[in-house]
């Protein structure tokens, strides 16, 4: 085996913990089991709030520089344009499947944000990687004057905040939510794809720069953690505890400066974590199952709306379960998902959803 295929496999390694993250938080909530659990198993279960998706979008900015590597390396203004027409497609695809999964009824879907990603970031492949960290800067501030400025509920329903948004299906709602104050707004939420296009151009393989990734990404995590208690402490008897989280908590409703930069320590220790795993532990039949379940995440993730949500109705447990519950059925849908990618990839290279997004983003 290669250093690079290691470095791809480390990179599914990681897409498949990922995917269970979002598994984590997506049938807590469509379970209705939010809060209802012992202390511990809510503060574990908060964990994966927003860790799991920004890890998903920082290895979706990797993916794409990787993929553009033969034709920035050629320097070929037709490469670059080929290339760049194939992310264009890849990225309509994406957002028409999360557009027909929010018209089903998931209205947490990230995948049509991440084709608005991939749009953006079609643009930036010839880059250099400061010019993307600035970039990604630039709109974290942005977006963090603009919720500062601007009305952070506007287009929710004020009696389901953060549950239905009212306006979604016109112009100005859509563009709103799309860049602003929906679930996954490209202002701030382009920074972890950005950031994930810097990583992508970084030698991965070479041992230094995993080891000062690994301690700056902790550091930078352990310190805002510990910033933001710090000042949610300092501030809450002042101005309240939900004025004080607004400013300072590193929750991802709505995501400020503090859990930009939190949310991206942590997802770039977990990745390099997996680089490490995958290196040392590559002939191990677990690591290539869990390799393997990263390589159809894509599949993964719609149909644990298709399949999970109506699989949760059959058995009515759509509404007031446990976070028992919650987490054991989202640990029994990956093991199934283990099982499933195994199968399938003993005949196919790729899920059925990967095959028909490379058929049309070709």
């Amino acid at each position: 085996m290669t250093t690079r295929s290691k470095r791809i496999e480390g990179l599914d390694f990681a897409r498949a913990w990922a995917m269970l993250g979002m598994l984590i938080v997506n049938y807590k909530i469509l379970t209705g089991a939010e809060g209802n659990g012992p202390t511990w198993l809510i503060h574990f279960m908060d964990l994966f709030e927003g860790r799991a998706s920004a890890l998903f979008v920082i290895l979706a900015g990797i993916g794409i520089s990787l993929m553009t590597r033969t034709a920035r390396e050629a320097n070929s203004f037709i490469l670059l344009k080929e290339t760049r027409k194939t992310i264009w497609k890849r990225a309509l695809f994406l957002f028409i499947v999360g557009m027909i999964l929010y018209v089903i009824g998931w209205t947490g879907d990230i995948l049509h944000y991440y084709g608005l990603y991939l749009f953006i970031g079609s643009l930036l492949i010839a880059a250099k990687g400061k010019m993307l960290l600035w970039l990604s800067a630039a709109a974290l501030l942005i977006a963090q004057t603009l919720q500062l400025t601007n009305n952070t509920l506007e287009g929710w329903d004020p009696g389901k905040p953060y549950m239905e948004y009212l306006d979604f299906w016109t112009f100005e709602g859509f563009f709103r939510n799309s860049m602003f104050n929906g679930y996954h707004p490209v202002l701030p939420w382009i920074c972890f794809f950005l950031l994930g296009m810097w990583i992508g151009k970084l030698n991965l393989n070479d041992g230094k720069i995993r080891k000062k990734i690994l301690v700056i990404s902790a550091m930078v995590a352990i310190l805002l953690e510990c910033l933001s208690a710090l000042m949610l402490r300092i501030y809450t008897p002042s101005i309240g505890l939900e004025s004080a989280y607004f400013l300072f908590g590193t929750g991802p409703i709505l995501p400020n400066i503090f859990y930009v930069l939190s949310a991206s320590g942590t997802a770039l220790v977990i990745l390099v974590l997996c680089l490490y795993f995958t290196n040392k532990y590559a002939d191990y039949l677990f690591t290539d199952m869990i390799i393997k379940t990263g390589q159809l995440t894509l599949t993964h993730y719609v149909s644990h709306v298709i399949i999970g949500i109506e699989l949760l109705d059959v058995l009515n447990r759509m509404d007031n379960q446990t976070l028992a519950f919650s987490l054991g059925f989202s640990i029994a849908y990956f093991t199934i998902s283990i099982l499933f990618s195994v199968l399938w990839r003993r005949k196919y290279s790729r899920g059925p959803i990967e095959i028909l997004m490379r058929k049309i983003g070709h």
